[in-house]
Order: structure tokens, then C-alpha cells, then sequence
């Protein structure tokens, strides 16, 4: 390992079938003002929302809600939210759904006690809160983002057509604790899981696809992935096969809870182009991901060839005989492309809403990352995303 790093993660994990009960050991920790936070009401029918509300009542906590949080949520839904936490006084704020519920309650745990505007001070400037930060928990519905675990905040600001993610750098953003039932995302529909899958795998190919040094990262990076390749096809034939769905739901939050990013350089151009498609077309997030990764990635293979190479030899089992390097690599991308297609990913953002009298738009809105093989030209951006209608 040549690069230096500190590595903290202080959120608890509470995993397993039947792990909502620990909410009894977490919620008497904190005061009794909580706001529940959820999204479009999947939870009132699936029973989720009863366990927890009837544990919050257990444990005498006084709840305001917050629901209706979206896909991707919005800063207009933030401020609504603010609004609602201020006046309740809130001492927790318990996100209970999947990424983008838990993204959108770390960003009102930092925005609630903010004297600025959080837009102007989070998204656009990226500076970090210099006020309380409300505590947050958290109880999984969905898989993909690794929220929970982390202390990133994606937000959507529709007025400017910008979607952008903060990864704050102080710990007290991150969940106190998670509850991560994989039973709670057996119910999720096909399109939204393998969506989720996807997102995953992208987080760990944001994180290997660059530097040079041999580092232990790496070699983990490779792990999750064939973990995750061979639970997302049996998952894919079986969507209530609960060990695939398990092993799945750990993998998304290993693939981003900061420790595979230690020691190295990481890209996110991905997740930038990824993100302004959503800003355009508030389409499903691990979907813009999938849409622009195989133009993106063979943009940049000739800069990192020797890593393409590595990925398509240790995670697609790619024989090298015979092979110049440059067809191993593309040959690992024509695998990872197959695979794509066995999941049923939409390989295209022209599927997701997106046209080419966007693209332009889209190409500004996307922001540009120095971690990766090659720092992208505007002209290179409107190329990938050209190619990825």
C-alpha cells in the first residue's frame, strides 16, 4: 500500500431476517423527538412501516413523518423536510427505504441547524457543516447505494438540472446504525433490483478502475465482484432465493463504505455522467449508470490497459493466450457487457427519456473528475454520451 490513509466507519450494523428489533437497543439512546422519513409507501403495504412504527411507540418516541421522499430526491423536498424537523426538534432522524431515503436524510441531518442556503453551501461550494448535525439511523428496504454505511448525500436540484452528491467528510453525517434485513428487499420489483445490482457494481468499478500501485484495495475490489456476479444470476432466476439476496445486500455495503477506496486514487466519471442523465430525466439511478459505463469505459481503456487487462483475467476468468492486451481488455468489457444484458440492464439513455437535443446539457451538467485514467474534455464527454443514446 504506497498511499497513506485514515479510515473510520463508526455505523453500527444490525444484519440478518428479524433485525428491526434492534431498534429497541438504538432508539433509547436519543431523545424522544424522532422524524420518520420514507419514501412513496411501499412500506405501509409490505408491513415495514407497522414493525417500526410499533417500536418507535414501544419505546415512547414522539414521530413526526416525512414521506414522499422520491427516486431522486429534490432540494425543494429538502426544504420541506427542514421545515418539518425544525418544528418537531428532531433528535433522530430514522430514514426507513432504500438509498435514496437514506441520501436525503443525511442531507437534512446537516441542512436542519444550517444559517445558509445548503444548496449554495453543500452542493455547489462542497463545504462541510460547521453546525449541529442531527443523528441519523437507518432501516434498509432496498439495496444498491451503500448509504447506509456512509456519508454521502445525492440531491437533485430541478430548477438548475443538476444532480450532485456530497460525500461528507465528517463522521457524524454517516448512520449511527443500520438495520439491514435482506427479507425487506424481497419484495422489491425486478427492474428496481437489478438496478440496485448495478449501482453496486459500478461503486466497486469507480474505485478499482485506477491507479497503478498493487494494493490490497484492489484485490478486494475483485472479491466483491465475483461475490456479486454470482449472486445477481441466481437472484435473476430466483428473485426470493434469500441467501443471493443476502450475500447481494452485503456486497452494496462493502462496495461503499470508504474501505475499498483506501490507499488509492478512484475515478466516479461514471457517476458523474450517471447523475447529470438523472438531472435531465429523473431516470432510475442504477440505470443511468449502466446506460453510459461500456461507452465510458472504452473511452478510457487505452489510458489504464494494464488495469482492463487485470479486470478482464481475474473477474471474467478471461484467457490471455494468443490475446494482445488490447484484446483481453475488450474482450473483459464484452463480458461485463453480456452480463449486463443477462440482468435485463437498459443499455442505452435514449430508453431512459434522454434525446440528442440534450446532450449538450447533459454534457455541462456533468462534472468532472481527475481520479480516474483520463480527465475528460467537454468534446470527450458529448462523444461518450452520444454514444451511450
Amino acid at each position: 500500500m504506497l498511499g497513506n490513509f485514515t479510515y473510520c466507519n463508526p455505523t453500527k450494523l444490525y444484519f440478518g431476517e428479524g433485525s428491526v428489533k434492534y431498534l429497541k437497543e438504538e432508539l433509547p439512546k436519543y431523545g424522544k423527538n424522532v422524524v420518520l422519513v420514507y419514501g412513496g409507501g411501499s412500506i405501509k403495504k409490505n408491513g415495514i412501516y407497522d414493525a417500526v412504527t410499533s417500536i418507535l411507540k414501544e419505546c415512547q418516541k414522539d414521530v413526526a413523518e416525512i414521506s414522499g421522499v422520491m427516486p431522486n430526491p429534490t432540494y425543494d423536498k429538502l426544504c420541506e423536510g427542514m421545515k418539518i424537523a425544525r418544528a418537531h426538534k428532531a433528535d433522530l432522524l430514522l430514514a426507513v427505504g432504500g438509498g435514496s431515503v437514506c441520501d436525503y436524510t443525511k442531507a437534512l441531518a446537516v441542512s436542519v441547524h444550517c444559517t445558509e442556503d445548503p444548496w449554495e453551501k453543500y452542493y455547489l461550494r462542497f463545504e462541510e457543516p460547521d453546525c449541529e448535525i442531527i443523528p441519523v439511523g437507518c432501516v434498509l428496504t432496498m439495496v444498491g447505494t451503500g448509504s447506509e454505511m456512509n456519508a454521502g448525500a445525492v440531491i437533485t436540484n430541478t430548477a438548475q438540472k443538476l444532480k450532485i452528491g456530497h460525500v461528507f467528510a465528517d463522521e457524524k453525517v454517516m448512520p449511527r446504525f443500520s438495520v439491514l434485513d435482506p427479507v425487506y428487499t424481497l419484495t422489491l420489483p425486478r427492474y428496481q433490483m437489478v438496478a440496485g445490482i448495478y449501482d453496486i457494481f459500478s461503486h466497486i468499478c469507480e474505485q478499482n478502475f485506477s491507479g497503478t500501485a498493487d494494493n490490497t484495495t484492489d484485490y478486494l475490489a475483485e472479491g466483491l465482484m465475483h461475490s456479486l456476479i454470482h449472486s445477481s444470476r441466481i437472484a435473476v432466476r430466483d428473485m426470493q432465493d434469500y441467501e443471493a439476496r443476502s450475500n447481494i445486500m452485503w456486497t452494496a455495503t462493502w462496495a461503499l463504505n470508504t474501505l475499498i477506496a483506501c490507499g488509492k486514487d478512484t475515478d466516479w466519471e461514471v457517476h458523474m455522467l450517471g447523475q447529470a442523465v438523472g438531472a435531465y430525466t429523473d431516470a432510475t439511478h442504477g440505470m443511468t449508470l449502466a446506460a453510459v459505463s461500456l461507452p465510458y469505459y472504452r473511452h478510457i481503456l487505452p489510458y489504464g490497459l494494464d488495469k482492463f487487462v487485470r479486470f478482464a483475467k481475474n473477474v471474467w476468468g478471461v484467457d490471455p493466450t494468443g490475446k494482445s492486451d488490447e484484446e483481453v481488455a475488450n474482450e473483459g468489457l464484452a463480458c461485463m457487457e453480456a452480463w449486463m444484458k443477462e440482468l435485463g440492464l437498459v443499455m442505452n439513455i435514449t430508453e431512459l427519456g434522454a434525446n440528442e437535443e440534450m446532450i449538450e446539457g447533459i454534457a455541462k451538467a456533468t462534472l468532472v473528475m481527475e481520479g480516474g485514467y483520463k480527465v475528460l474534455t467537454h468534446e470527450e464527454i458529448v462523444k461518450i454520451l452520444k454514444e451511450s443514446l
